[in-house]
């Protein structure tokens, strides 16, 4: 007998549908064709010992699967429901008659329980675009799953629940969750808040100004001057994901498997690497390609801390991902591209010692070991960091004060009234959503300067001898102030602070 049932496949952040074909005719064997990996074909051991332990059997006849198309890999244990399902109806051991309707997904223990999987969300939103009914698959996976809306999620907790249901015994309930109502019930807060900041009001404005135009930053001072602490409350000031943003954001995660137990992503991801990362866990990749960190920061924060630190090789890998918002990762017989839209905030010492510039201390480095470290930064990599700024130790004056600094909600309002000013300016471009998306063609037409403006800005690319980058950089920024202060025309005084937010670019640094 034939039977077809339905499993999914996963390719980036996007499934397609996998055609399971069983037919069982006289004769022994258990045939798996189709391009399946070790983990699938070890599929047979595992259904044949969860079918044993709930009082069926895997038929002793022949058994041929066929897994299309035939020439996308199929990886991974999830497809084993898949396959048990579609042995025991070839096998007259169910007697569903709508099982076409249904894509079944899950990891089957030894016991017939179901372990979670991987990219349940591209998996529920590629089902209901091919207009499936139902969707089995671990309870753990369900929440999830019922984001989309449109199919019905059936999540089970073992392999006994799905042959019930589909003979009609026991009903599976549906589980079902109102995306919108979620959505706007969890728009909160991280724990981190800038009320804690103690002084560095310089420091702050600029964190606004990143977080408002969405701008790369790199914040340089000595140990224990705030940087970290400064780094993990950005995502506190940055506007709530929009509920597409959540559901990209979601997908990513997904895929990796981060999402067990929770439905979709409410806050902005902030990752933080350690510096001994390797070229794949962070831009991705990998003999299957998964996203690395750069994606799973997508729509959020990735904090490089100690930036010299990581290998140079590493860093560089960043540079195309950081220009042009998503990563390619090319293999043999297939390419996935990943997105990986990231605010980059960066960390680093001025100096071996950390006190580069600071007459309080005695700890010098000699010029050798300055070029050295800071030779660990390319220019090119430093010219795609829009706000370059200096944090300075807090005075114990400002220390011992018991008055709480500005809240994260009060920044964020104005955050968010920049970044819908932007909003509204580039409403007709697909991709360009904040001033630091603009492209050249943007810049010109949207940071426009007078004559005084644009001699300031002469002067200052000739003193510091910046690249045409780093001139581009500077009329975002500008541009970005300008917003926050709800100003149609950049100022002489929204380029002069712009430049200054250009402290790598001065003598004294890179030489």
């Amino acid at each position: 007998m034939l039977v077809k049932v339905y499993g999914s496949a996963v390719f980036g952040i996007e499934a397609t549908t996998i055609t399971v074909e069983v037919n069982i005719d006289k004769g022994i064997g258990y045939h798996l064709v189709g391009l399946p990996d070790n983990a699938v074909r070890e599929s047979s051991y595992r259904i044949s010992a969860a079918l044993n332990n709930n009082n069926f059997k895997l038929p002793g006849k022949k058994i041929i699967i066929n897994m299309a198309p035939a020439d996308i890999r199929k990886e991974g244990a999830a497809y084993d429901l898949t396959l048990a399902m579609g042995i025991l109806a070839a096998s007259d051991q169910i007697t569903s008659t709508d099982i076409e309707e249904y894509l079944i997904m899950g990891e089957l223990s030894l016991d017939g329980g179901l372990q979670p999987i991987r990219g349940v969300l591209p998996m529920a939103i590629k089902a209901r675009e091919e207009g499936f009914k139902y969707f089995i698959l671990p309870k753990e996976n369900a929440k999830e799953a019922a984001i989309v809306d449109n199919l019905i999620i059936l999540g089970v907790e073992n392999i006994l629940e799905v042959i019930h249901h589909f003979n009609g015994n026991q009903k599976i309930e549906p589980t079902i969750v109102d995306t919108i109502a979620e959505f706007n019930k969890n728009i909160d807060f991280p724990e981190f808040d800038f009320s804690d900041v103690k002084g560095q009001e310089s420091i702050k404005r600029c964190m606004e100004i990143a977080a408002a135009g969405g701008h790369n930053i790199i914040l340089i001072g000595p140990p224990g001057s705030g940087k970290t602490m400064l780094a993990k409350r950005l995502p506190s000031i940055l506007p709530p994901m929009t509920l597409n943003e959540a559901l990209e954001t979601t997908k990513i995660h997904s895929v990796v498997g981060k999402t067990k137990n929770h439905g979709l992503l409410y806050q902005r991801p902030f990752r933080s690497p350690h510096h001994t990362i390797s070229n794949v866990a962070l831009v991705g990749g990998g003999q299957y390609p998964r996203p690395g960190e750069i994606s799973l920061s997508h729509n959020g924060v990735l904090f490089l801390d100690e930036l010299p630190e990581f290998k140079r090789e590493v860093l560089e890998v960043m540079r195309q991902p950081l220009e042009d918002r998503d990563v390619t990762i090319s293999r043999a017989k297939f390419t996935v591209t990943y997105p990986c839209s990231f605010m980059l905030v960066a960390s680093m010492n001025p100096s071996p010692s950390g006190y580069f510039n600071d007459p309080n201390s005695p700890m010098t480095s000699s010029p050798q070991e300055m070029q050295r470290y800071l030779s660990k930064i390319s220019g090119p990599l430093l010219d795609r960091i829009d706000i370059h700024i200096e944090v300075t130790p807090v005075p114990f004056e400002k220390l011992s004060e018991e008055r709480k600094g500005e809240s994260s909600v009060d920044i964020r309002k104005r955050v968010t009234a920049g970044r819908e000013i932007q909003s509204e300016r580039f409403k007709d471009f697909e991709n360009i959503h904040y001033n630091a998306q603009m492209t050249v063609k943007q810049i010109r037409e949207y940071c426009k300067l007078s004559p005084e403006s644009l001699s300031l800005l002469k002067t200052a690319m000739e003193k510091l001898n910046l690249s045409a980058r780093a001139y581009d950089r500077i009329l975002k920024v500008s541009r970005t102030i300008a917003d926050l202060a709800d100003i149609q025309d950049i100022s002489p005084d929204h380029i002069a602070e712009a430049i200054q937010y250009r402290s790598l670019d001065r003598d004294g640094w890179l030489g």
